[in-house]
């Protein structure tokens, strides 16, 4: 058993689980790198931050720290929500440049510092730079439009008939 003010680290869905504003079962406290002096460093530069040291699920696990009541709320569900934006608006750009300007190069040095989210989108800039060039050197047989591009026409149809 344990008394009233006690300190343990349990999983997100545990938490969720046990969090009920009436009863107060228990209270959470916001892992460091979401407190206020660290939202401080992502203001004045977000790409010197190590996101996967620090969390590699910062934006996901972020967002899912915003359903909690906490003692520095209010400020923190607004000011967390605009700095998770403004830190992920601050390194898009970058991700993407490298992304696009590492064509057949070891590019771990450039992700390791991302969260798995930012990760994904740098797959995704590296798939469209290396579909690129094999277009442009005459190895691609077809072009093909992009999944996302194939759904809205369908989804437009599917308005259009409704």
């Amino acid at each position: 058993s344990f008394l009233q003010g006690s300190k343990l680290e349990i999983p997100l869905w545990l938490a969720k689980g046990l969090h009920d504003s009436k009863r107060r079962i228990i209270s959470v406290e916001l892992p460091k790198i979401y407190k206020e002096a660290w939202r401080t460093v992502f203001s004045a530069d977000a790409n010197v931050v190590d996101l996967h040291k620090m969390g590699p699920y910062y934006y996901g696990f972020g967002s899912q720290l915003l359903n909690f009541e906490n003692p520095e709320n209010p400020e923190i569900a607004q000011t967390d929500s605009v700095c998770f934006l403004q830190t992920f608006i601050a390194r898009f750009r970058r991700i993407m440049d490298s992304s696009q300007n590492a064509y057949n190069e070891d590019t771990s040095a450039l992700v390791a510092r991302l969260d798995e989210l930012e990760r994904a989108l740098f797959q995704v800039g590296q798939k469209g730079l290396n579909d690129f060039q094999c277009w442009e050197k005459g190895q691609a047989s077809q072009i093909t439009a992009s999944s996302l591009v194939q759904n809205y026409g369908k989804r437009k149809l599917t308005e259009v008939d409704g």
